[in-house]
């Protein structure tokens, strides 16, 4: 399994993080962390979220750019972890 760090920076919606979810899950990644932290002054949020899967990271990156209120996805880290 890789596991990737993805930066999103997003502007602040009630459902950005239920769409942002949706579209990890439907493309076949696993979050095993999230981070969020919403600027109330510039109304945007950021968000830090760690997948993984055996999928390429691309595929997830390319999907996140596509939603409306996304402003910005960056691949920050990948690391594999090897399973015993």
């Amino acid at each position: 399994m890789m596991h990737h760090q993805l930066a999103i920076q997003a502007k602040f919606c009630p459902e950005i993080l239920e769409r942002i979810l949706r579209v990890t899950r439907h493309r076949g990644f696993q979050i095993c962390a999230l981070n969020m932290d919403h600027t109330t002054d510039s109304g945007n949020v950021s968000i830090e979220l760690t997948v993984s899967s055996q999928r390429s990271i691309n595929l997830l990156f390319s999907q996140l750019m596509k939603l409306v209120d996304v402003a910005g996805v960056e691949i920050k880290h990948k690391e594999s972890q090897l399973s015993a």
